[in-house]
């Protein structure tokens, strides 16, 4: 039975966005719970979508959110937290305990289809309790019984408009006049928002997915230092860049970490001594993954529709 009706755990986010978006347009009913509904404004103009404010990380109301649906996606995610061992609680909440409540409550409601995002390089062993922890909610899922077919998708770091990953370095390109850079060997093989978005919808309308665990990778395999290049060439802002040793970075991260929204962490830095690229081929169901190359000018790009509004944000420091 194709799912009429489904759940976005985390939905109104930037990846959330997307995947409803490719949802309502098959014209299957999208229910968004959000702690604050104004937060999810963008996402009330899509038919079929139903925003309604909830905690989800209270087992009764993720019960009640879940009855009569006939499929749920999992896509909460954190890149900060307190640290811990193995694990910081932050990851712990979001990246295990929160899972764990998923699958109780689809049992509770009879939910029998599950799609859960976690990431590329989740490893119980892993370098950052990032990986660690996303490992861990993997298993969580992993540990369901058969009255729940569920599905895994690790992507790499996912890019798209509006995205935190290479919009942060475009801003970066725009603000400073050099960029030092941790972990500027590490490698990425970045995703297309909505690439990704497209592998939640088959794997949803594909009995076959079940029980899979699948990489989402783009085309290309890059060092975070040729995307941070390529970017601040795109928006005109070519910088000079400055590798920083691992200790470097790490210092560099500690001081972002005192700011009230850090844009990195150490942990961050942790996490880029394993490459985050895929092990086969970058996407399933015979998808052919959309080049960076392709899109991103049309949002970042110098001579974009949106450029002409550069000067003004930086002048308005926004």
């Amino acid at each position: 039975m194709k799912p009429k009706r489904i759940v976005l755990i985390g939905g109104s986010g930037f990846v959330g966005s997307a995947i409803a978006n490719r949802l309502c347009e098959a014209g299957i009913e999208v229910l968004i719970p959000t702690r604050r509904r104004s937060r999810a404004g963008h996402m009330l103009l899509l038919p079929n979508a139903q925003v309604v404010e909830a905690d989800v990380h209270d087992p009764a109301t993720l019960e009640r959110l879940f009855a009569g649906a006939d499929a749920v996606v999992s896509l909460v995610g954190v890149l900060h937290s307190r640290s811990g061992a193995p694990y910081g609680p932050d990851f712990a909440r979001a990246h295990v305990e929160l899972p764990k409540k998923i699958v109780a409550a689809c049992r509770a409601a009879g939910v029998s289809r599950l799609v859960h995002i976690s990431a590329l390089g989740a490893d119980v062993d892993g370098p950052s309790e990032y990986q660690r922890s996303k490992a861990a909610g993997e298993a969580a899922i992993r540990s369901t019984g058969a009255d729940l077919a569920w599905t895994i998708l690790r992507p790499s770091v996912i890019f798209g408009r509006g995205d935190s990953f290479l919009n942060l370095f475009a801003g970066l390109a725009r603000s400073f006049p050099v960029l030092p850079l941790a972990g500027a060997r590490a490698q990425f093989q970045p995703v297309y928002v909505e690439d990704v978005a497209e592998v939640v919808f088959r794997c949803l309308q594909d009995p076959g997915s079940a029980g899979q665990i699948f990489e989402l990778a783009g085309p290309t395999v890059y060092t975070l230092r040729q995307l941070v290049e390529y970017v601040s060439a795109l928006v005109g802002c070519p910088r000079p860049i400055i590798p920083l040793c691992e200790a470097l970075g790490m210092l560099q991260a500690r001081l972002m970490e005192l700011a009230p929204q850090p844009l990195m962490s150490r942990d961050n830095v942790r996490s880029m001594r394993a490459p985050n690229i895929a092990s086969g081929a970058p996407l399933p169901f015979g998808l052919h993954p959309t080049p960076l190359e392709a899109v991103v000018p049309s949002w970042l790009g110098a001579k974009s529709s949106r450029a002409r509004y550069y000067p003004f944000r930086r002048h308005a420091r926004r």
